[in-house]
């Protein structure tokens, strides 16, 4: 029986998406809720490219931790700090050899409405204002970083009774968005994309108010033979995860 150039062709598409179909995998991911929007670009990305799926969780490095340590059931982990991974991998649930430094975080200070932050932060000194929002300093790393700005500026007894905090950088942010807050504390990827703010007036802290926001990954114990888990690692390395990550602020 003779076949067309086009069946055989038809034939062969088909070969190459059961191929796929049966070496694509899915990946448990926790990331850190400052991370979310470059995650949420990166994981289509990581789709399209690769054919896996990494299916993520999105919230606090701290309570990421204490729900790793109790057994659920994420493959990679993105923390918002270099801390939390490194105690994991001291602790045996990291796969050696797979952390590293995925993005250098950045913070500012934020308000929803034009022009009410100043390009210094001067806002902050003066004091006008009801409520500052933040992430909790003791389970996010950017309410630490947050929290190492206002003693730098010897603010923080001032203002400790207008400090809102969030549950995460998340949360921090909805104060702020919703008006419950009118100014705070929160990742840049939030509020910026390409260049600019994407809404709002903003003043983005000098690096050497806090201590470097390091952000580092690693696979943990659960993802050792997941070949899907290798894959997300080493596409955060990439050129295009790159290129996304720098789009919301961060530094490589």
């Amino acid at each position: 029986m003779k076949l067309s150039v086009r069946t055989l062709l038809k034939c062969s598409l088909s070969l190459l998406c059961g191929a796929n179909a049966v070496s694509a995998a899915e990946v448990q991911v926790a990331v850190a809720a400052n991370f979310t929007a470059p995650m949420q670009a990166i994981a289509a990305a990581f789709e399209e490219d690769t054919g896996h799926k990494a299916v993520v969780a999105f919230g606090a490095t701290g309570k990421f931790y204490a729900q790793i340590k109790h057994g659920a059931p994420f493959e990679v982990f993105l923390a918002a700090d270099d801390k939390t991974p490194a105690k994991l991998e001291a602790e045996g649930d990291v796969v050696p050899g797979t952390r590293f430094t995925y993005a250098i975080g950045t913070l500012v200070l934020w308000s929803a409405k034009a022009s009410y932050v100043d390009a210094k932060g001067e806002v902050l000194k003066s004091g006008d204002f009801r409520h500052l929002s933040l992430a909790n300093p003791k389970t996010a790393p950017y309410g630490a970083a947050a929290m190492a700005v206002l003693d730098k500026l010897g603010v923080t007894s001032s203002l400790q009774g207008r400090m809102v905090q969030g549950e995460n950088i998340t949360q921090a942010h909805q104060f702020i968005a919703t008006g419950n807050a009118e100014l705070g504390f929160v990742a840049l990827s939030q509020v910026y994309k390409d260049g600019k703010l994407t809404s709002g007036s903003g003043w983005i802290v000098p690096a050497d108010f806090h201590d470097p926001i390091r952000q580092d990954a690693v696979i943990l114990t659960k993802g050792k033979n997941n070949p899907a888990a290798a894959a997300l690692v080493a596409y955060l390395k990439e050129a295009r995860a790159a290129t996304i990550i720098r789009a919301y602020g961060y530094e490589l």
